[in-house]
């Protein structure tokens, strides 16, 4: 009987490759990161071929870690960063071009022109999203019309599109030599190429978009076998299980039941409340997306907020400000000041996600004095990602009908607690964080060991999760609400930014 499980957790900064046991313990794990490359300003790519190789790397570092064999792992779960765009040549695996991240802004004016023709929700109504720069939709229509002979090799059937969940499948399968084309339906969700109802790329959206379905992955799943890896580190291990990273922490969290909602506090913040199988259409800025899929059976829903930029702005006032040599610092320089000083930080370097969706905003810090420091900057830093998420939370209330009366929250940011206690306040509720805080590759393990019997069934997986720390609202009525309307107020500053030119 196999012992463990894999859990391939592949985001917008790293990639890891985890090894579980039946508890859902990790046992092993290793890590590395992959560059991040701005060609110009709001363009974001990352190397398809780095990321694949530290995949290689991750996989062979974490079964080394113990001496374990492929045939030590029931199963393999992947979970990627969502909407990423990438194009390869499907007889030789080499990219057509770097990828394109989902936080890349060079779709702007093509969202302006498939607004002028229809308004930005002209396609909500069969997808659940917006017209954004975000979604793979207009990132796929850039690389076809802009990468010399894209289209042609396209329309000739020798390019494969995919996101990350697809391109890693594909090279782990095979490659050119038989590899699996293949997303789950979550991931699908994302490229604003799927019908939300038939679970199917619909050909309405693929003729406004021009993309040839022929280039498009097989939808499939979320939990089911779909192959085995060829990969020598693990090679006949079954592939069982692809998430997109914010619905594989809802699996992770055990969010299985209508009501129930995770924060992820990472690169951006991504809200998600499980609808069950009702499509619930947002009228409060939010995304309607596919929550997971078992084999054979309906779709679970999820209305989702979601906040671009979150950990990525202590990564940036690291790397382009200097102000700390490492993310872990934040909290200690944000602790040298009793308050943010009424230093405000509105991080909207890609414009504003939800609830707003104002493109063509951009960062600002406001309420700067002679009295300003270091210390008010770092707490208003960490402040954005709570402010934020209250704006989602808020949202998420009015669409759903109902309060989230707990928050269980996961990602790396939750190890902070000056920001964990500052959300609990601003929100005036409860936050939780569970005893196994990696949830995203959690829930990429579930689904996968869901579909092979490694794991018992979803009250099996509900008895596992506990509570390991809870932060408790402290705050003032008057201090909470005179904070959170000069947040408000420092948000409409970034709005309208650009020219409309």
């Amino acid at each position: 009987m196999h012992k463990y499980i894999g859990a391939l957790d592949q985001g917008t900064t790293s990639t890891r490759f985890l090894i579980l046991d039946r508890q859902g313990k990790a046992v092993a794990s290793a890590q590395r990161e992959h560059r991040q490359i701005y060609p110009g300003p709001g363009w974001v790519e990352h190397d398809p071929d780095e990321i694949w190789s530290r995949t290689v790397q991750v996989v062979s570092e974490a079964l080394q870690q113990r001496g374990q064999a492929a045939s030590d792992l029931a199963a393999i779960g992947i979970t990627n960063q969502r909407e990423t765009t990438i194009l390869w040549n499907r007889h030789t695996g080499r990219p057509m071009h770097n990828a394109i991240v989902w936080q890349d802004m060079r779709t702007g004016d093509a969202v302006a022109e498939f607004s002028r023709a229809g308004g930005p929700d002209r396609f909500r109504s069969r997808t659940g999203l917006p017209l954004s720069t975000y979604f793979s939709s207009l990132k796929i229509r850039w690389l076809l019309e802009n990468v010399p002979g894209a289209r042609e090799q396209a329309e000739a059937g020798d390019l494969l599109f995919g996101t990350v969940d697809t391109f890693l499948v594909w090279h782990l399968t095979g490659g050119p030599h038989g590899g699996l084309h293949i997303t789950d339906c979550t991931n699908a969700s994302r490229t604003q190429l799927m019908n939300l109802e038939t679970l199917d790329w619909d050909p309405d959206l693929l003729s406004a978009f021009s993309v040839p379905r022929a280039i498009l992955p097989q939808i499939r799943s979320s939990s089911e076998v779909y192959g085995p890896a060829t990969l020598e580190a693990v090679c006949g291990v079954p592939i069982a299980g692809i998430l997109g990273d914010q619905q594989a922490a809802l699996a992770g969290q055990t969010c299985f039941d209508a009501g129930e909602a995770k924060n992820t506090y990472g690169t951006g913040c991504f809200l998600l409340m499980n609808t069950g199988r009702e499509i619930v259409h947002s009228r409060c800025g939010l995304l309607t997306t596919v929550a997971y899929r078992a084999k054979d059976r309906p779709a679970s829903y999820a209305l989702e907020g979601s906040v671009a930029i979150t950990g990525a702005l202590v990564q940036w006032i690291r790397d382009n400000l200097g102000l700390i040599a490492h993310s872990r610092e934040i909290e200690a320089l944000a602790r040298t000041v009793e308050d943010n000083g009424g230093v405000y930080f509105v991080p909207a370097f890609s414009g504003l996600y939800a609830p707003h969706w104002k493109h063509d905003a951009r960062g600002v810090i406001a309420g700067l004095t002679r009295h300003s420091n270091r210390g008010h900057l770092a707490r208003a830093v960490l402040e954005a990602t709570a402010f934020q998420t209250r704006e989602v939370v808020e949202a998420m209330e009015r669409d759903a009908g109902f309060p989230v009366r707990v928050l269980r929250a996961d990602g790396g940011m939750v190890e902070n607690d000056l920001l964990m206690q500052f959300q609990a306040d601003i929100l005036d509720r409860q936050v939780v964080c569970p005893a196994m805080k990696e949830t995203t590759a959690l829930g990429a393990a579930y689904a996968a060991g869901l579909a092979t019997g490694f794991f018992e069934s979803l009250d099996h997986l509900r008895a596992q999760w506990s509570v390991d720390r809870a932060w408790h609202p402290s705050m003032e009525a008057a201090r909470r609400d005179r904070l959170y309307r000069f947040w408000n107020k420092a948000v409409t500053r970034s709005f309208d930014w650009l020219d409309s030119e």
